[in-house]
């Protein structure tokens, strides 16, 4: 199996997997517990908690601020979203023609609340973070951008962004979807979401940051666990499993870069492949388009030898992509796009067997249109 669909997600690593089995034989005890086995689940929280701080600034210094643990992205990104807008008194929301649905659905919501929401697109702006930060006025509530798409890996430089729109108007909340950027780049923000299953942990276990001085009020009321912030009792195996897999991810930027380079390379020996990632883009994901071969053929082509890529967002299953219209992607050429993203196990000799069976594939196809002509 050759496995190039990380960005839809990735395999538990295996400090990952004893970090959940330890937890669930030894320290299964209830973080709200008074008793030895509660504080032994609190220690791995108070833990973990630490280790995402640290981790996200990807800087020596870590963010000030709290960390509360989640489901995932998509209750992160909910909660962020719907926690600034609820204690905003202005109704202005800047955000991006590129995001998750996950973002783009709860934005929805809150444009049918009456909220004023401004989408811009890549494809419209030479320099986009200055766009972003020029739709921000006194009347802006929040910012929500995603750090690196998940279909291209189109990437902002969301420190410089914080910094310019915090000049702007310092009362603007900004969220970060950070999802794809986690662990990949340095990171800012009043509201970060992450998710565990993009980086070697499981599903089910992501984390949102607020940022000291930032008031959010909670999504999900209950027993008040998480200083009141998520009501739940903590799944303490999977957020020890989370806590594993960040110190023990080893992705690089050069290292990925590499892979990306071979694959640049190969596929530029191969006819009719149209780019649409760019210089603006993270090196682990990486889309074109198979010009003459539709996306579905190709995947599944690809997944009779046992390689899987996936052929944009795996939540949109097969739709219409709206990311790639908005980054100046034709419908001709997102018809036929492909996505592979790495991770560090990824190899050249992966990529060599990718670019060997999508040259066979087009050749094949290629070989059905000149029959079916006659």
């Amino acid at each position: 199996m050759i496995y190039l669909d990380n960005a839809a997600t990735t395999k538990p690593c295996l400090e990952c997997r004893k970090a959940v089995a330890e937890a669930m034989e030894n320290q299964f005890g209830n973080a709200s517990s008074l008793h030895n086995m509660g504080t032994a689940s609190l220690q791995i929280l108070s833990r973990a908690k630490r280790t995402v701080l640290a981790a996200l600034s990807g800087t020596k210094s870590p963010l000030d601020g709290e960390v509360v643990f989640t489901s995932g992205a998509t209750e992160s990104n909910n909660m962020a979203i719907f926690g600034a807008a609820e204690r905003a008194r202005c109704r202005r929301i800047v955000s991006t023609a590129i995001e998750h649905p996950s973002v783009a659905r709860a934005l929805d919501g809150l444009a049918e609340r009456g909220f004023e929401v401004v989408r811009l697109a890549p494809k419209d702006h030479a320099d986009f973070i200055e766009a972003i930060v020029n739709a921000v006025d006194e009347n802006t509530a929040l910012v929500s951008v995603m750090a690196v798409n998940n279909e291209t890996g189109f990437a902002v430089d969301v420190p410089l962004l914080y910094k310019q729109i915090k000049r702007k108007n310092p009362k603007t909340a900004v969220h970060i979807d950070a999802v794809q950027g986690f662990l990949k780049m340095p990171l800012d923000g009043d509201l970060i979401s992450v998710s565990g299953h993009k980086i070697h942990s499981s599903k089910g276990i992501g984390a949102l940051f607020i940022k000291k001085g930032e008031i959010i009020p909670p999504l999900l009321k209950g027993g008040g666990q998480q200083h009141n912030l998520r009501s739940g009792t903590e799944p303490v195996e999977l957020i020890a499993g989370f806590e594993a897999a960040i110190n023990a991810y080893r992705g690089s930027h050069e290292g990925f870069l590499k892979l990306k380079n071979h694959l640049l390379k190969r596929l530029s020996e191969l006819s009719d492949i149209k780019l649409n990632s760019d210089e603006r883009c993270v090196p682990n994901i990486v889309n074109f388009s198979v010009r003459g071969v539709r996306s579905e053929i190709m995947l599944h082509s690809l997944e009779e030898d046992g390689i899987y890529v996936s052929s944009g967002s795996a939540c949109s299953k097969g739709k219409k992509s709206g990311v790639l219209e908005a980054l100046g992607v034709s419908d001709k050429d997102a018809d036929c796009a492909v996505r592979v993203s790495f991770c560090a196990d990824n190899t050249t000799d992966e990529i060599d067997a990718l670019c060997d069976k999508i040259s066979k594939t087009i050749e094949r196809v290629r070989r059905g249109t000149s029959k079916n002509r006659f």
